[in-house]
């Protein structure tokens, strides 16, 4: 067989980093995971071919070429997917598809010849003996979990690392808690299923064996779900075998604000270095917490919360939600508010919007609520349900969020906060590149001269070589982010 994976085009949001990348010479964030780690489990005798069409174009010679298209899709994704999709129709090639995506909503998609829905570790195998046999059934799904200890490392040979800004690792699916809004416990459920230390380190051997110096992303939903195992098997096991390897990489991973009530286990994670946590908080506003179960983010000071992860050496970024029903009408003040005193430099402000088959989806389709599908992408202004708050009022006040917080003078001043207060303790060794020379000069240039941010970017950059100079990296990389941040703002507001 002739196999070609294909990774749909994500739109352009605050999550492409795409006018960021351009500085650091990538053109991608990070690879399609979920297809490489499927085509490991593919049989090894079988010719395999990835194309990631956030890196490169998909010909149709390559279409031409394969026997199965595979398809792997998150929801902003899917404009892609039904070109992709249209073009294999025209050639004729045969389509696979799989992943979240076809797992909430595979009826929208016509011209698959199969689903493979759910979990590949459990759906892929009897797909792939029916094909064998001539009986390939169109739709594959299972109610079970995978024993995500039998997944196998991920088949990094069929992709070009140097396209890419990190490396990516999964060590664990499912989150304890259960939100409203998300859709993780749908796909992955509320026990959280974890690998064990040798898969990890094995993970790690293989990126460090390929070349790979760099960010590490553990894409986990929610990484600190089994604390225990963390604390006595993960963390230590990747601190020795950074320490050994001499830190080739820094680490970065999603988890809950209740990480900030462990101190040892936020020890542990920068010993084993990690640099960089993804908290979401959603809203400052207690009601909205209540309202969307996120109980794990109520009765605490969540701005203090944020603080102890950075003093631990840990940088937070922050997700943020507006258009909750209990949202009251001075939400947007409070959420820059909020935003500023934190500290928080990549705060990822969304609209709420509803995805298929979670809770909300469920509460809103009985209060006939529900107006479409979701787009997947939260930061283009658009919502798919009638909201409490007047329309205009909500997107307006979403647009006002925006435009101040990524202005210059509100970002830079974050910036600056966080810099004073971030104290990084982990041991990773600098290793020049010349691409950093071209990154500099290519700041210095769209930002420094010709950016309207020009003053706030030589403050910063002579008040970090100055005041915090070890920071001097992170203050030019902050400085970059927030044109990528400005340039998706300014197409909506």
């Amino acid at each position: 067989m002739r196999i070609l994976l294909v990774y749909p085009k994500y739109t352009d949001t605050f999550w492409s980093f795409k006018h960021a990348l351009k500085f650091v010479f990538k053109k991608a964030s990070s690879p399609a995971l979920g297809l490489l780690t499927v085509a490991a489990m593919l049989p090894e005798e079988w010719e395999k071919k990835l194309i990631d069409m956030n890196v490169g174009a998909l010909k149709d010679k390559d279409l031409k070429w394969a026997d199965f298209v595979f398809i792997s899709a998150i929801s902003i994704q899917k404009e892609s997917v039904k070109e992709i999709i249209s073009r294999c129709k025209k050639i004729g090639v045969k389509i696979v598809a799989g992943g979240p995506l076809f797992t909430t909503g595979y009826e929208e998609f016509e011209g698959v010849d199969h689903f493979v829905l759910d979990e590949a570790e459990i759906t892929l195998p009897p797909f792939l003996e029916d094909l064998k046999n001539g009986c390939a059934k169109h739709i594959y799904t299972s109610e079970k979990w995978a024993d995500i200890e039998k997944t196998p490392t991920p088949l990094w040979e069929l992709m070009n690392m140097k396209k890419y800004a990190t490396m990516n690792i999964q060590y664990s699916r499912g989150c304890p808690f259960n939100c409203e809004f998300c859709d993780i416990t749908l796909l992955y459920g509320r026990r959280p299923r974890t690998k064990d230390k040798d898969q990890i380190l094995a993970e790690l051997e293989s990126l460090y064996s390929r070349g790979w110096r760099g960010g590490v992303f553990f894409v986990d939903d929610n990484f600190i779900g089994n604390r225990r195992k963390l604390k006595t098997e993960i963390l230590p096991a990747i601190a020795e075998w950074m320490e050994e390897m001499r830190h080739p990489f820094s680490l970065q991973t999603q988890t809950s604000i209740d990480l900030s009530d462990d101190e040892e286990l936020m020890q542990l994670m920068v010993k084993a270095g990690f640099d960089t946590v993804f908290v979401g908080i959603e809203t400052p506003n207690e009601e909205s917490l209540t309202e969307c179960t996120k109980f794990q983010n109520k009765n605490r000071d969540l701005i203090a919360c944020v603080k102890k992860i950075q003093k631990f050496g840990l940088e937070v970024q922050g997700g943020f939600i507006v258009g909750f029903d209990n949202d009251p009408l001075s939400i947007f003040e409070r959420q820059i508010k909020f935003i500023q005193e934190s500290g928080i430099v990549t705060a990822m402000v969304g609209l709420l919007n509803v995805l298929r088959g979670t809770r909300l989806y469920h509460r809103l389709k009985k209060e006939n609520r529900l107006l479409k599908d979701v787009s997947g992408d939260n930061t283009d202004c658009s919502i798919n349900f009638i909201p409490k708050m007047n329309n205009e009022v909500l997107i307006n006040g979403y647009k006002k969020i925006l435009s101040t917080i990524y202005s210059p003078a509100y970002y830079y001043e974050r910036v600056r906060k966080f810099l004073k207060e971030y104290k990084p303790l982990q041991k990773r060794a600098f290793r020049f590149h010349f691409s950093h020379l071209g990154t500099f000069f290519k700041s210095t240039l769209f930002l420094g001269i010709l950016g309207k941010e020009r003053f706030h970017y030589w403050k910063l950059l002579f008040w970090s070589l100055f005041r915090r100079p070890r920071l001097f990296p992170l203050a030019v990389t902050f400085a970059i982010y927030g044109f990528h941040f400005r340039k998706i703002v300014e197409k909506y507001v």
